[in-house]
């Protein structure tokens, strides 16, 4: 009852003007972000940092940024089914059925039940957001330096472990994201560490500049290189709403979805790309006939665009009560709280309610808004990819630009976000997920500053990582975790079957 009383009181704050306002500009520019190919809710999300900084308030600027991220989910679907290109990564699983049921010409009812399955799936999971978030950050206040600092360990390998098909690769991202948070001046001694002399690194690297790098000019240059060519496989849709034979079909598909989502989102490293995998997957098992999928069955549709809203507003709990945050786009949000001078993590419930129970309330608005907005857009959607990327790119890097170098009205931080676009370019073209880069940065100062804290409190006994009871079991579990994966490799490279060299008999 207590969460009710709270959540009433946020919706008092969510339906303000200004936040209504806001809060229907960030699901509007979230749905054109997951329409458009090649940007994504993280990069559009850092472009807007200074923005959120400039607005001052951090429940209006909060809301927004949570618009764009589960509005890019319902955008994803549109330009999936129409076009058969992923507006943003969590749909690329709709392209398989979605495509192919419009070219059927059934691309209504595909783009009607991912609407209504997101719909249906996002409010559950802000559901489970409202109900869950209070009583785990209730938990989270039995954390110490040592807990949070297995925690952090567990979500380091969690985000690399889930991030890609190269669990090699997404270690590598995650030392080198710990290695950049550790340049700079160190917050205890003061000594100045891996600057090589340099005056622009003393200060170490800002997440923004990190981030519009990696996320935003990477991303443009790496979309510039590629040709998208897009060809509409109808112009005329029409049957938006479900028949019953189609709700018989996808009812269970979109509850499964829900809830697989909203599991996978409470993961470091989860999100909604795994989630909508986990849900083809399990729908395909579960079809009586599977041989339908990859031929226009629907349940491939609802199934996943369900898994990836769910998991989107789950993705805010382990943010919000724990601090840390799970994926790239999370990452920006929480870096827009910390801009904002609000600390996620335990202690933010009680310390800052209206934002909080703000937040939450507005999500309730969004994806309702988001279902009205959606299909009745289709056109206008399609429409914008009509706009050469050539023409927007030049705009999206002066965005950048001004944003970065409005935060400390530096050049150098300019020059810097360039430095980062082209390593973020580089690391695609050599296929490296970003996503541990950017976690393992964020999440290496909580780590240094837990383990140090761990350390003093022991006088330098490193035992109390296990003889506290939530430690060990964090770091059991981490254990486990890096056991199963060698178990695993080794599985797999003796039951192959062996390389045949030289000529084949005939």
């Amino acid at each position: 009852m207590d969460s009710l009383a709270a959540l009433g009181n946020g919706f008092s704050l969510a339906v303000t003007p200004v936040n209504l306002l806001f809060g229907l500009i960030g699901a509007v520019l979230g749905t054109a972000i997951g329409v458009l190919p090649g940007l994504g809710p993280a990069a559009t999300i850092s472009l807007l940092l200074p923005l959120s900084y400039a607005l001052g308030n951090p429940v209006t600027s909060i809301i927004m940024l949570a618009g764009i991220y589960y509005g890019a989910m319902y955008g994803g679907s549109t330009t999936s089914i129409l076009l058969n290109i992923p507006g943003e990564a969590a749909s690329v699983v709709t392209c398989i059925d979605g495509y192919q049921m419009a070219k059927k010409g059934r691309a209504g009812a595909a783009l009607g039940m991912a609407a209504i399955g997101s719909f249906i799936a996002g409010t559950a999971g802000v559901i489970g957001l409202t109900f869950v978030a209070p009583p785990l950050s209730a938990f989270a206040l039995k954390f110490g330096p040592a807990e949070y600092f297995s925690l952090t360990i567990l979500g380091l390998m969690l985000a690399t472990y889930l991030s890609g098909q190269s669990v090699l690769k997404g270690i590598i991202m995650a030392v080198l994201g710990l290695l950049l948070a550790t340049v700079g001046m160190d917050p205890v001694t003061g000594n100045l560490r891996y600057t090589f002399g340099l005056l622009i690194l003393e200060d170490g690297f800002d997440f923004l500049t990190l981030g519009m790098g990696l996320f935003g000019i990477g991303e443009i240059f790496s979309t510039l290189e590629g040709k998208v060519r897009a060809q509409l496989v109808t112009r005329k849709i029409s049957n938006l709403w479900p028949t019953l034979k189609d709700w018989a079909v996808s009812k269970w598909s979109i509850l499964r979805g829900s809830g697989v989502g909203f599991l996978v989102g409470l993961l470091p490293g989860g999100g909604a790309v795994i989630a909508s995998l986990l849900s083809y997957a399990i729908e395909k098992r579960a079809s009586k006939e599977p041989e339908k999928f990859g031929q226009g069955a629907l349940e491939g549709v609802a199934g996943p665009e369900s898994a990836n809203n769910s998991a989107a507003s789950a993705s805010f709990i382990p943010m919000l009560t724990l601090g840390i945050p799970g994926n790239p786009a999370i990452a920006m949000i929480f870096a827009a709280l910390l801009i904002q001078g609000v600390t996620p993590g335990p202690l933010l419930i009680k310390d800052h309610p209206q934002l909080f129970w703000a937040v939450i309330a507005s999500m309730y608005i969004g994806n309702f808004l988001l279902l009205i907005l959606n299909l009745p857009l289709v056109g206008i959607w399609v429409q914008m990819l009509k706009v050469p990327y050539s023409i927007l790119a030049p705009f999206i890097v002066l965005i950048c630009s001004i944003g970065v170098y409005s935060m400390k009205n530096d050049v150098s931080d300019v020059l810097m976000m360039v430095i980062f676009g082209v390593v973020g370019y580089v690391l695609r073209k050599f296929r490296f997920e970003l996503g541990p880069l950017l976690l393992a940065f964020v999440l290496g100062r909580i780590l240094e500053r837990s383990l140090r804290q761990a350390l003093l409190i022991s006088k330098g006994d490193l035992g109390i990582f296990i003889q506290k009871p939530i430690s060990a079991f964090l770091l059991a579990a981490v254990a486990l975790m890096i056991l199963f994966s060698a178990s695993w490799a080794i599985y797999r490279r003796f039951s192959s079957p062996p390389t045949r060299f030289g000529p084949q008999a005939h």
